[in-house]
């Protein structure tokens, strides 16, 4: 899951990747507090990322072998897809990424955004 969301979210130029924050805290915690039916769809959506190459670029191996252009044009495909579901499975783990990513200090200071105040707990675990 942690190399779907990096692969997604890679580092740019100019600001940091979902590699750069602190994924491995973020998803443990997001696993408690999310449901069953979302943690089950990030988890196929990650399935599909690994495994699908063969269709997106014709390579035959998992996505966690492709080289750098080859897993950057992966992700773009399967974004990109004509297959609804294909497309929501991978906009799942995209939209997951993009919590963890968009919470990073580092990510907000690089858009002239103060840092978010702590998690407060409140949240009801699912």
């Amino acid at each position: 899951m942690r190399f779907t969301m990096c692969s997604l979210f890679p580092r740019t130029k100019g600001l940091p990747g979902v590699g750069d924050t602190n994924v491995d805290e973020f998803l443990a915690r997001f696993r408690k507090e999310s449901t069953l039916a979302i943690w089950a769809g990030i988890c196929l959506g990650t399935v599909l990322f690994i495994f699908s190459p063969l269709f997106t670029v014709g390579l035959p191996l998992p996505a966690f072998l492709l080289p750098k252009a080859k897993l950057d044009r992966h992700a773009r495909k399967l974004a990109a897809s004509r297959f609804y579901l294909v497309r929501q499975l991978i906009f799942l783990v995209k939209m997951i990424a993009g919590f963890c990513w968009g919470a990073d200090p580092q990510v907000r200071k690089a858009f002239n955004l103060p840092a978010l105040p702590p998690d407060p707990g409140t949240l009801r675990a699912a």
